[in-house]
């Protein structure tokens, strides 16, 4: 008796999963995932670049970089290097949108948690609006789904046959 042996494929060529992989990489092709991704890219850049722009880089005279400066430059590039991926990397775009989340959130509050006197009306304005951007476009990126015709099979609430949409 010869005795043969299977393999069994990995669970990388799943249907599902290759279906799922198909369906993100045309979420992320779409104009809303690509615009999401560019505005980011630009908030990201402007925080990082804000303290120069906007005239705090050096508060109250010091030749020194100030606090919020470094934290702005910081703040921003991590900010635009998190979502400059929604396109490219869109099926772990959900979790980095909501670490940019954070930082976003961080942005807003910054001007009053930082060491030393640097919560000017400036770097509050710019700050509070930068911040609230950046928290939208994160939260944006998060809500992005791709429309996934794992939802569409028969039997599924969604499809055709399932239960009504409402």
């Amino acid at each position: 008796m010869v005795r043969m042996s299977r393999t069994q494929p990995g669970i990388e060529q799943h249907p599902d999963l290759l279906e799922l992989r198909a369906d993100y990489e045309r979420a992320s092709t779409t104009n809303r995932s690509q615009a999401v991704e560019a505005m980011a890219l630009l908030t990201g850049t402007y925080l990082a670049a804000s303290p120069w722009i906007v005239g705090f880089n050096a508060l109250f005279g010091f030749n020194a970089l100030s606090t919020i400066a470094v934290n702005n430059l910081i703040a921003g590039i991590a900010y635009a290097l998190l979502m400059g991926g929604v396109g490219r990397g869109f099926e772990r775009a959900h979790s980095r949108a909501w670490a940019a989340a954070v930082i976003a959130l961080w942005t807003i509050i910054s001007p009053w948690c930082i060491a030393g006197n640097v919560s000017t009306t400036r770097t509050i304005t710019n700050n509070v609006i930068v911040g609230v951007i950046g928290l939208i476009l994160a939260l944006a990126a998060a809500s992005l789904r791709p429309d996934s015709a794992l939802r569409r099979r028969p039997g599924s609430p969604d499809s055709a046959g399932g239960l009504p949409r409402t």
